[in-house]
């Protein structure tokens, strides 16, 4: 059982990513993009009358439609394996015991030699701001609104912010990112700036460089935010319907009581603290987090997907004199009939320079960059080098055999942009 929180939701089987992440996530990501390609259709010989408006209570009933038959789902295969489930929220007692307590208050005790914690995350609130917890809402909600967020400030320059900000944008809304600092903190900054460059091109406003400090709701219903330069220290406000956090998230361990376990934290962050084989400081217990290192998507409107060490943590690891950065500017088939614009689809891999070159990171710009990047993902865990991936035929035309063109270095100083299909 989920704990809900204000405005609050209580999910289903399956975790942050089937309910409040990656499933309602990609498939809003998918309304934005089916409304690019209404655009183009008229290119192709389509007929279609413009404007075409978009319904977000008819997209919101149909995601949340799938995402409770997966709950379902996930339901029946446990049930198939033979796994007991309890819809309780638990804490320890002790390092072998918890104490659940269900809906209806009723209290069970479960004991076991080995335990996993998995609880996830939860969004955070800037609670030291005005009126934030009354008036906002995060990314645990924006997929569960019956009705459209309409003009919406989302605040944060984290993936979920861009993302979020990329598919309201894209069915039509109104949307303003206010960002006080470093836009996707932790992925590849030449990367992020494309990205970030891409979405102001397409519609999303930015507000750099700048904080909220109180969020009010006006007689006539709407949310007036004010907020500061950062620079300047000059104060301005803004009027909005919604106003979405999406400023990173915090682990859901405080209320498991794991002192009694005698599992340790970390007094920053509150993360559980693990080894290499995910196990705590007590010996039965282990808990489930993130890997590093591992292939993944930011599904803003043009999507970035990397594996492995972007520009800057290869060159802090190795030294600039050790690291060759092969790239190109590039437009995809898809874009040419409709004339859309590509000055950031791009791709750049970053190998170690002395032979064999081997490959330390991926980084893709444009589109279905998911799965160019799983496909790439497992010869670079493998320990590809330059070599093996140039000797690697392209699928034409695709964008992914964009990758294993890449023959200008920027240490050349040469133009990486693709001419020709």
């Amino acid at each position: 059982m989920c704990s809900s929180h204000v405005p609050g939701t209580r999910w289903g089987l399956g975790g942050t990513c089937v309910n409040v992440g990656c499933i309602p996530k990609k498939l809003m990501h998918q309304a934005a993009l089916l409304g690019g390609l209404i655009q183009d259709a008229p290119h192709y010989g389509w007929e279609v009358a413009q404007p075409v408006p978009h319904d977000w209570r008819k997209m919101a009933e149909a995601v949340q439609n799938h995402v409770k038959s997966l709950n379902w789902g996930h339901r029946v295969q446990l049930q198939d394996r033979k796994v007991k489930y309890f819809n309780i929220k638990a804490s320890f007692v002790d390092e072998h015991t918890v104490c659940g307590v269900a809906k209806g208050g009723k209290e069970i005790l479960l004991s076991a030699d080995h335990i996993i914690i998995a609880t996830g995350g939860r969004p955070r609130y800037p609670m030291h701001i005005e009126g934030a917890l009354e008036y906002g809402i995060t990314s645990d909600d924006i997929f569960w609104l019956k009705e459209s967020p309409g003009k919406t400030l989302v605040v944060g320059a984290s993936y979920v912010a861009l993302e979020c900000a990329g598919f309201l944008t894209g069915i039509g809304l109104d949307t303003t990112v206010m960002i006080r600092s470093i836009p996707l903190r932790g992925f590849d900054q030449q990367m992020s700036s494309m990205v970030i460059e891409h979405m102001a091109s397409h519609g999303t406003q930015f507000l750099r460089g700048c904080a909220p400090s109180r969020v009010r709701r006006l007689p006539d219903g709407h949310l007036q935010v004010t907020w500061e330069d950062c620079t300047t220290g000059k104060e301005d406000t803004g009027t909005f319907d919604t106003v979405l956090w999406a400023i990173g998230r915090v682990p859901d361990t405080r209320s498991l009581n794991l002192e009694k376990a005698g599992v340790d934290t970390s007094p920053d962050t509150q993360k559980i603290l693990v080894d290499s084989r995910e196990g705590t400081s007590v010996p039965h217990i282990y808990a489930i987090g993130d890997v590093v290192e591992v292939p993944t998507t930011v599904f803003t409107p043009l999507e970035y997907g990397c594996v492995g060490l972007s520009e800057e943590e290869a060159v802090a690891r190795h030294g600039q004199e050790h690291v060759e950065v092969y790239h190109a500017h590039y437009k995809p088939l898809e874009f040419t009939v409709a004339g859309r614009d590509a000055s950031q689809c791009y791709v750049k891999m970053v190998c170690l320079r002395e032979p064999p070159q081997l490959v330390l990171g991926l980084h893709f710009l444009g589109p279905n960059a998911g799965e160019v990047t799983q496909g790439f993902a497992l010869g670079i865990k493998c320990g590809a080098s330059y070599a093996q991936v140039m000797r690697t035929v392209g699928i034409h035309p695709t964008c992914s055999e964009e990758v294993v063109k890449l023959r200008i270095s920027k240490r050349s100083g040469l133009d990486p942009t693709v001419t020709g299909c």
